[in-house]
């Protein structure tokens, strides 16, 4: 198969947001007390390449002990699923999970990838093309946690997929919103959705403060953009990377922190920064399958089945929508 083939055989929809939310989501939130900027802001082509680079991490064990899992339970989640289901992915990344489960399942008749990030988006979706030529793909560049977006009616049973303990990357309410919006958008069907569990606090910074400094640079890089689509004049070198674990909250809180007194452009507004201050970049929630399995309720899902791991890393959880 040919490029010009795999490109003629996915289907695109865009819904990328202009670049204005970019611009004004950056002046809101640093305009903030608590200075902020959405973390779906990391994902541009040179964030997206970075996170690979982070799933490949030893410190970092989601995504491994995810893709194992779904090697694992394929069979169950196939029996599930049923013959000829459409999969809609929410935030595809580099595409390995879906094809783990698109391959354990029985004739899935289409497949919807939906990305923020476009180029990745669109690199995704060519290469399952190539792999999966009897598979009808769609490819949805937008921002699926802001709205519902329509999807192409092809399928039995729609099966909805929201790999990497994403969820835990939005607040819990955000979080349930999410779910229902899911809900209406799955209706009949139901959701594949890998958790993040509670676990040793060690262990969980670990994963956020790599040695390799791979997970700095991809915090950096937000910065780095501003400055690249902006008009921004951040000094990088003057901010550095941190992540703790709140306890109080089962969070990860990831921050930029200004190393010294310094200012800022960006879209042709200044911005001071003091010693010690800190960006809020990024969340990411730890749920233990309880906490999940209620607020999937609370959303309009019914929770069926759950598989933990043997260590107590990750869980997966298959919830069932509403007519």
């Amino acid at each position: 198969m040919t490029v010009t083939d795999m490109f003629d055989r996915v289907s695109f929809m865009d819904f990328e947001p202009a670049a204005a939310s970019f611009r004004e989501d950056v002046l809101a939130g640093l305009s903030h007390p608590i200075r902020r900027i959405p973390c779906k802001y990391l994902y541009d082509a040179a964030g997206a390449a970075l996170f690979e680079r982070i799933c490949e991490l030893p410190e970092y064990y989601p995504t491994r002990t995810e893709l194992a899992m779904l090697r694992r339970h394929g069979p169950e989640i196939a029996a599930l699923a049923g013959p000829e289901a459409q999969v809609v992915e929410f935030g595809t990344g580099d595409g390995r999970k879906s094809r783990l489960l698109l391959n354990a399942l029985e004739r899935p008749a289409s497949y919807v990838s939906i990305d923020i990030s476009r180029d990745q988006l669109i690199r995704a979706a060519a290469a399952l093309a190539m792999d999966l030529p009897q598979v009808d793909i769609t490819a949805v560049c937008g921002d699926y946690t802001q709205q519902a977006l329509p999807l192409p009616a092809v399928g039995k049973r729609r099966v909805g997929f929201f790999p990497g303990s994403t969820i835990g990357n939005l607040t819990p309410v955000a979080a349930t919103a999410f779910l229902a919006r899911c809900a209406h958008m799955l209706p009949g069907g139901a959701m594949l959705v890998g958790v993040d569990i509670p676990k040793d606090v060690a262990v969980v910074e670990a994963a956020y403060n790599d040695s390799a400094g791979v997970t700095a640079a991809f915090s950096l890089n937000l910065l780095a953009r501003v400055n690249r689509e902006l008009g921004g004049t951040f000094d990088l070198s003057g901010f550095r990377h941190h992540a703790h674990f709140n306890e109080d909250q089962s969070k990860i809180e990831i921050f930029l922190i200004s190393q010294r007194e310094q200012r800022a452009a960006v879209a042709g507004r200044f911005f001071h920064f003091r010693a010690g201050e800190r960006i809020h970049i990024e969340d990411s929630y730890k749920l233990a399958p309880a906490t999940f399995r209620n607020m999937a309720r609370a959303a309009g899902f019914e929770p069926t089945a759950v598989w933990v791991d043997p260590d107590g890393l990750f869980s997966l959880h298959w919830l069932s929508a509403p007519l």
